[in-house]
């Protein structure tokens, strides 16, 4: 059984035990529970396939905060050929891990 699931914008095929990494949730502690209700799609282990327009309302999918973090630094940078200009400038992204714990059809 697995889900496609929406959250930060971005959508992410998520999987009982498995653990998926997404933007940054803010007033949710490591540890706690969350349940993620933006669900477009579920296919269940009977191979029965369901659709969302846009969302499923009788899927529920609970998962527990693993760790907030940050991704490793990504380098952008500005160069001028002959000019002896060169600027580089780091970013690195927030992101919290989820592990997914049930997917529920009611």
């Amino acid at each position: 059984m697995y889900a496609i699931v929406e959250s930060g914008g971005k959508q992410y095929r998520v999987e009982p035990g498995k653990v998926f990494f997404t933007e940054r949730i803010l007033g949710k502690n490591e540890g706690e529970a969350i349940t993620l209700d933006k669900v477009l799609m579920v296919k269940t282990d009977e191979g029965k396939l369901l659709v969302g327009k846009p969302y499923l309302e009788n899927v529920s999918i609970t998962g527990t905060i693993v760790e907030h973090g940050r991704a490793r630094k990504v380098l952008v940078g500005k160069f001028r050929p002959r000019k002896n200009y060169k600027r580089i400038k780091g970013h690195r992204q927030w992101y919290t891990a989820i592990k997914v714990e049930n997917i529920e059809v009611k």
